[in-house]
């Protein structure tokens, strides 16, 4: 009602204007000595509550924008990993996470087999996790397609280890007991495949699992005629620990040399879909700061062998430094990551369905940032 009363007020206040407007004189206004004229301030009137509404509306959008920026300064990233090559490559970010250097927000948990990462990727509990490469397919399936792959973080880390001199190829394992970790995972169908491959059937070897290297590699050191699959760094510390010990086959070599030259692809990194859509940003910093993080540790080997030794990977920085090198730790991103990953994949299908969880994983299997 107010609102209308100075509408018809401010007609009549500009009619008035338009018929005295022919008795003005140049240089004459509408005020007197800077005070405004009745039209204006009738105007102002009507203005104001116009003027209030858009300053509240300013004031709500910048609120919001500080609440969405507050929220992403506090989401934390669980990230899970395992004892050995991927949490080499992390150990910088890690050590920034404590000093507080870093961009992002972590927690850090390091495990000693996937198969304790994977349930807790499907209950939620961890955000990105670091696993062998078939063990990120096989919870692709298991999650009903769940997780994505982001990176691809080592190649080629597996070596057989022994001091029994005549084992020169593949084909001399015929008849031997291999000691190795990860059953269901890379080194197990590695070793599988390779096995296959130069005509050897599985009931011709004898595999005995252990839950972790280094279990395997006491073994070797106490009884140097075994024979061991190890990863980095465990296979350093074994052979620097029994002078009798010594790496007989490079398992990535002879990967390569059954498939065109195409490496292994030893461990990924995936992210929960979930936790992706709802923290684009979060997962962006973390690949970027992964990706430094290896290089750091390729770079700085001296420095990052102390790191590994404070995150009890190795027991002793010389052992680590001289691991790092052979740990081919990486971050391969985007469309070179997918080309690696399922070549690989393929290749491990091909043998058997069920190295990889039965089926190939579908393109949304690997998220290209």
């Amino acid at each position: 009602m107010k609102k209308k009363s100075l509408n018809m007020m401010l007609a009549v206040f500009l009619t008035a204007g338009i018929l005295c407007g022919c008795q003005k004189t140049n240089g004459q206004s509408d005020a007197q000595d800077g005070q405004p004229s009745e039209v204006q301030a009738v105007q102002e009137e009507l203005d104001q509550p116009a003027l209030e509404e858009q300053n509240a509306q300013e004031d709500a959008g910048e609120a919001e924008k500080e609440d969405t920026s507050d929220a992403r300064e506090r989401v934390t990233v669980r990230i899970a990993s395992l004892k050995g090559p991927t949490t080499m490559g992390l150990v910088k970010l890690w050590q920034q996470q404590e000093d507080g250097s870093n961009q992002g927000d972590y927690e850090f948990m390091m495990m000693t087999g996937a198969d304790e990462i994977m349930p807790q990727m499907i209950k939620g509990e961890v955000d990105i996790a670091l696993l062998p490469a078939n063990a990120a397919a096989i919870l692709y399936g298991k999650s009903q397609g769940a997780v994505a792959v982001i990176d691809i973080n080592t190649l080629g880390v597996l070596y057989l280890v022994s001091g029994d001199e005549t084992i020169e190829t593949v084909a001399d394992l015929a008849g031997k007991t291999i000691y190795l970790t990860g059953k269901g995972t890379t080194p197990d169908y590695g070793l599988q495949y390779l096995l296959a491959k130069h005509g050897i059937d599985l009931s011709e070897v004898t595999l005995e699992y252990r839950s972790e290297a280094t279990e395997v590699a006491v073994l070797l050191k106490e009884n140097p005629d075994s024979i061991g699959l190890l990863p980095q760094p465990f296979v350093t510390a074994a052979c620097m620990q029994n002078e009798d010990l010594s790496v007989v086959l490079d398992i990535n070599e002879e990967w390569e040399n059954l498939n065109s030259g195409r490496g292994m692809v030893t461990g990924v990194t995936v992210v929960r879909k979930d936790f992706l859509k709802e923290h684009p940003e979060a997962v962006d910093t973390f690949l970027k700061e992964h990706e430094a993080s290896a290089q750091f540790a390729n770079d700085n080997v001296e420095e990052a062998a102390e790191m590994v030794v404070e995150r009890g990977i190795a027991e002793k920085a010389p052992i680590a430094a001289k691991a790092i090198p052979a740990c081919h730790i990486t971050c391969i991103k985007g469309e070179e990551m997918k080309a690696a990953l399922s070549g690989y994949l393929e290749t491990l299908f091909e043998q058997d369905p069920e190295f990889i969880g039965g089926a190939m994983p579908g393109d949304d299997f690997y998220e290209v940032r």
